[in-house]
């Protein structure tokens, strides 16, 4: 259900609220445009500063305007199990196909306490469980033993892989099998993240360029080398220059530019640099977006 490229929705904002025009606007493009897959509540969403009532009505409103037509993988990771919990029924509740749980932050758990974690949100919920692997987020990073002991478990289905660490999916697959999901959580490494085995990505860049980054998975899929390198070439610069400030911000200027939506972000981000918004420019140039 959860291959190829897969939106990390950005949430649009509009003097401090949420722009739930837009929102529904960029659903429903990202689904005109061929996307495998929508994440509302990632990071890229700026979950950790939309309120518990913020993020339950924007995983709802994802799923309703979407009905079924393509996969919503929610959002719902805590450092706080107790929540993690919580947000995962309401997830299920509202629709979401399947739940991104990120390894627990701040915190740091010992591989022992992100097993404990995650299966009692398995044990809790029944949905399917993408496990969301961080580390330069989370301080912690989740062992590949540690997965393939999660992978054991009914419904935890895959992983977020955002390590940048290209040795992983081959060792992950040897341990939890072919059939454990592997997506790439850097849009800088898709395409060989697909080589080392993996499935798919969970995209920043595909917030504006959808349909290129489905595009990409697609030709991979058909075992068409050279469009992948083609597509891939195009969108390189994007893949490091939406990470030259902390994200969103970089791709919240490219929607605005785009007309997607406005580039409001909530404190403690900024609003990209004029240096960053100059080198977003010339990447969306580059991509053949302007």
């Amino acid at each position: 259900m959860f291959k190829g490229a897969l939106t990390a929705l950005i949430t649009p904002f509009k003097d401090g609220e949420i722009d739930w025009k837009a929102f529904d606007n960029l659903v429903e493009w990202q689904i005109e445009q061929g996307i495998h897959g929508l994440v509302p509540c990632g990071t890229t969403g700026e979950s950790p500063t939309v309120s518990h009532d913020e993020h339950s009505a924007i995983i709802k409103r994802c799923a309703d305007v979407v009905k079924g037509r393509i996969p919503v993988l929610a959002g719902t990771g805590s450092n706080s199990t107790k929540e993690a919990v919580e947000l995962t029924r309401h997830a299920k509740d509202a629709g979401a196909d399947g739940a991104l749980i990120v390894v627990p932050y701040y915190n740091k758990p010992t591989q022992d306490g992100m097993y404990a974690h995650f299966k009692t949100i398995h044990d809790a919920v029944e949905l399917p469980i993408i496990l969301y692997n961080i580390p330069g987020r989370c301080v912690v990073d989740m062992s590949n033993e540690t997965v393939a002991k999660l992978a054991a478990l009914d419904n935890i289905i895959g992983i977020k892989d955002a390590t940048g660490d290209l040795s992983r999916p081959a060792d992950v697959m040897r341990l939890a099998g072919s059939d454990f999901l592997q997506l790439s959580g850097d849009d800088i490494t898709a395409p060989a993240f697909l080589a080392q085995g993996g499935h798919g990505v969970i995209s920043v860049i595909s917030n504006i360029a959808p349909k290129l980054c489905a595009q990409l998975q697609d030709a991979w899929a058909a075992s068409d080398i050279a469009e992948v390198a083609r597509i891939r070439d195009l969108l390189a610069p994007l893949g490091s220059v939406l990470f030259c400030e902390s994200n969103p911000a970089p791709v919240k200027y490219a929607a605005l530019k785009l007309g997607i939506c406005s580039d409001e972000i909530r404190l403690p981000l900024l609003p990209a640099s004029q240096d960053a918004r100059s080198r977003v420019d010339s990447a969306l140039a580059h991509a053949g977006l302007l």
